[in-house]
């Protein structure tokens, strides 16, 4: 591959230097054109040349925001330069995901094999998305729950035959709706009273014979243990 320039965006001095061996050693096609340990000193460096790739850390001066702002700023005024993120943040996932809707290119972080060839590579080829093992592991885990979830919420459903209007009224509950307000939901066919007899059967579905003194409480708990609720789909419909 012919020879790319890259900033590299870092407020440790020996992280610094180690990630510059790291390209010295490894990627000979790169030349680092200059180093910025804030938002500032990038912003001087841009002057003067751009750059093909900005290799950004998170963590600047204390701060885990003002990464994720370098990054929206570079996406607006530079949206040539590709961006990848070399965090220590190994931990702060909602980070990974602000930086990503900011434009990032990819994330690498500072754990496992740290950053490679291949990472780099990948990016000034063109990919998006561009992450090494540790997230990739921990996308992985997500991605087997959600599916894992779903099935489970899918069986459940055909077990216990729970209908739309089943699931809309257990999902409310759960949120806090009364009865009338259930009732008065955009699309839901039936009255108040509908509704009580629709949560007597529920009832009697999803606790069998042990359903004397369910309450709703306990109605909308027994939902969530079956996988018919999920606490990361509880949203209210339109009213």
């Amino acid at each position: 591959m012919e020879q790319f320039k890259v900033i590299i965006v870092e407020d440790v001095k020996l992280e610094l230097k180690g990630t510059e061996e790291i390209f010295r050693n490894d990627i000979p096609e790169a030349q680092i054109i200059g180093t910025a340990q804030n938002d500032t000193q990038l912003w001087t460096l841009l002057k003067n040349d751009e750059p093909d790739l900005v290799l950004l850390d998170l963590g600047l001066g204390g701060s885990t925001t003002v990464g994720v702002d370098i990054c929206r700023t570079l996406r607006k005024r530079y949206p040539d330069i590709k961006v990848l993120i070399f965090t220590g943040e190994i931990l702060n996932e909602r980070l990974w995901v602000d930086v990503l809707d900011a434009g990032a290119d990819g994330i690498i972080l500072k754990s496992g094999e740290l950053l490679t060839r291949g990472d780099v590579m990948s990016v000034m080829s063109g990919k998006r998305m561009v992450f090494n093992q540790p997230i990739l592991e921990k996308i992985l885990k997500r991605f087997r729950k959600s599916v894992l979830d779903e099935a489970r919420r899918q069986e459940a459903i055909i077990e216990y035959d729970i209908d739309e209007y089943d699931e809309r009224m257990l999902r409310h509950l759960a949120l806090g709706y009364t009865k009338d307000m259930i009732a008065n939901l955009k699309g839901m066919p039936f009255g108040v009273k509908s509704i009580e007899k629709r949560q007597v059967d529920l009832v009697a579905r999803l606790f069998g014979d042990e359903r004397t003194g369910v309450n709703a409480t306990r109605l909308v708990t027994r939902a969530f243990e079956l996988g018919i609720l999920n606490i990361d789909n509880l949203d209210a419909d339109d009213e």
